[in-house]
């Protein structure tokens, strides 16, 4: 088969054969995740950043190429989640620059395509890595290059490309040792080259089933959603919900959006509401509003273009329905459930500084808001929150400057991108690996000190402290000298393996030992939801019999999967 030309419609079956290939492909990627812990979650991550895009792409009909183009970049790029979803949405936003400019798509259309993918893609990384996706995305730019004489047959094309996408692929574990002492390949590098086939497949003319990567309206989010939640959601009446209309949409740009357009915008919708975001990112422009008269900013937002995502919310509805829950299942603490939510005006004036935190459970949820954290999402170690759903968070934030804290590495880039695509406040990413980094990065944070003198204090702060993870081992593999069997408990710290063994108590206490050092002073306990408070405390009783000057503190952290997160300071 001969196909020299893509037309819109050919790169919309090809674009949603690729996130299918993915999709059914994700599980095994997430095999490929060097350590073997129970979220190693890549394939997840690029199948639901895809998603997110392909939802938008499945809905165009007799699309035009600048359309398919604002779908793919835009769903991309705000549905991006984990590090390989960010940088798949910057090689899709690279990409998609070029070929929206062609109606059809010839092999040149291509090179120039994948030039512009591979050099968005190391542009959002700060310190980039070979033998990863980004080596991966490089060769098969390198190769179509040599190619593009040769080949006008884009099928002959695409075989070639990916036959040496695939061949570097099969050499990152000689480019990073870790690969290869645990024997995969990088499982970015196998997610790109698995969407890329998939694309491969329709332009063959096979016959593909789209439904399963398009989510219908009335479906439940997908797994792995995060769930953003303010401080005090359970805590207002109706009453003091101003604006009862949670109102969002994009707009596909049918002209210009200059700064002034961004202004007007801004200021029609303060007019209307509150809790206002306009974000503009080249031809798109996502809104979020809080109004009693959601018409008038949709009749505001087509003047600009067509709408798209389209979401309006009842929030004193979806209020009620949590006290509900709230005082079905939250105890005072007279171990009584409460009858009547306190009252909390829901308007508060702007203020200085605000805080967002990723968590990874109930308990830690409740200790940050403690700190004074104004919105938690509540992903972490299972859910990679998305930076559309940073940027909802960033949203209900009330402040000329946010602080957020990914508390994770692999949010840390989603977080910046959240940064990048917000205008109107001043967003301060704290790199927190972590949620004892995220902790201790909180408690750092001083009033009266300007934006710049508490981002490097809380910086700061992160190096002050080591942590660990103690989780349970979902594969056999060899890493760091160490053998580990399916089922072996695990202590890691924020670098490798430090302690392998059957029991947790002896595995907990053992990284505690290999990780405290003669000036630490405080070791803190955050058990999760599978360990009981007794067994916490017996660990922390063993953990004072490994030094007498050694502090040992408990607290309820209520994370999934993971039995401990240890602090050391």
């Amino acid at each position: 088969m001969t196909v020299k030309t893509m037309d819109a419609l050919l790169v919309k079956k090809c674009f949603l054969s690729g996130a299918a290939a993915i999709q059914a492909k994700k599980e095994y990627i997430n095999e490929l995740n060097v350590f073997p812990v129970p979220d190693g979650d890549t394939g997840t991550n690029m199948t639901m950043t895809i998603q997110s895009a392909a939802n938008e792409v499945a809905a165009l009909e007799n699309p035009k190429m600048e359309d398919i183009c604002k779908a793919i970049s835009g769903g991309s790029l705000r549905g991006a989640r984990g590090n390989s979803g960010v940088i798949l949405s910057q090689l899709l936003r690279g990409f998609t620059k070029v070929i929206k400019k062609s109606d059809e798509i010839h092999v040149n259309t291509l090179v120039q395509g994948f030039e512009k993918a591979v050099d968005s893609a190391y542009k959002a990384v700060m310190k980039p890595k070979e033998g990863t996706i980004l080596t991966v995305a490089k060769g098969g730019a390198v190769k179509a290059a040599k190619i593009a004489k040769e080949c006008d047959d884009l099928v002959a094309f695409a075989d070639k490309v990916i036959e040496e996408m695939r061949r570097v692929l099969n050499q990152t574990p000689e480019m990073l040792p870790v690969l290869k002492e645990a024997g995969v390949v990088d499982s970015g590098g196998e997610g790109l080259v698995t969407i890329l086939e998939g694309m491969r497949d329709a332009l063959m003319g096979k016959e593909i089933d789209y439904e399963q990567v398009v989510q219908k309206p009335s479906e439940k989010p997908a797994e792995g959603s995060a769930e953003v939640r303010g401080a005090s959601a359970g805590g207002l009446s109706t009453e003091d919900i101003r604006f009862g209309y949670c109102t969002e949409f994009i707009i596909q740009l049918e002209r210009g959006f200059s700064s002034d357009d961004e202004s007007e915008m801004k200021k029609y919708l303060q007019g209307i509401g509150d809790s206002i975001v306009c974000v503009a990112d080249e031809d798109i422009v996502k809104i979020h509003v809080h109004t009693n008269d959601p018409g008038l900013a949709i009749q505001k937002g087509l003047s600009y273009g067509e709408l798209s995502r389209m979401k309006i919310d009842n929030m004193r509805e979806e209020h009620n329905e949590r006290v509900i829950l709230s005082s079905q299942s939250q105890p005072d603490k007279t171990g009584q459930t409460e009858s009547a939510p306190r009252k909390e005006k829901a308007e508060q004036p702007r203020k200085e500084a605000g805080f967002i935190s990723v968590s990874a459970g109930d308990g830690l949820s409740t200790i940050f808001r403690e700190l004074g954290v104004d919105v938690v999402i509540e992903g972490g170690q299972t859910m990679n929150p998305s930076t559309e759903d940073i940027l909802e968070a960033v949203s209900q934030v009330n402040a000329d400057t946010v602080y957020v804290f990914p508390n994770n590495s692999n949010i840390i880039l989603a977080a910046n991108q959240a940064k990048a695509l917000t205008e109107d406040k001043d967003i301060r990413v704290i790199p927190t690996k972590n949620i004892p980094q995220g902790i201790n990065a909180m408690i750092h944070y001083m009033d009266g000190s300007s934006a710049e003198e508490n981002e490097q204090s809380m910086t700061e702060a992160i190096g002050q402290i080591k942590s660990g993870q103690v989780t349970y081992a979902v594969r056999d593999t060899s890493i760091d000298g160490k053998e580990i069997k399916q089922g072996d408990i695990m202590g890691l710290s924020d670098k490798t393996i430090e302690a392998v063994g059957h029991d947790i108590k002896e595995t907990t206490v053992e990284l505690v030992r290999q990780l405290m050092e003669e000036e630490t002073e405080l070791v803190t306990l955050y058990y999760g939801k599978d360990v009981s408070e007794e067994e916490a405390d017996g660990i922390a009783e063993a953990v004072s019999g490994i030094r007498e000057d050694i502090e040992v503190e408990v607290e309820f952290g209520g994370q999934p999967i993971y039995y401990y997160f240890i602090s050391l300071e």
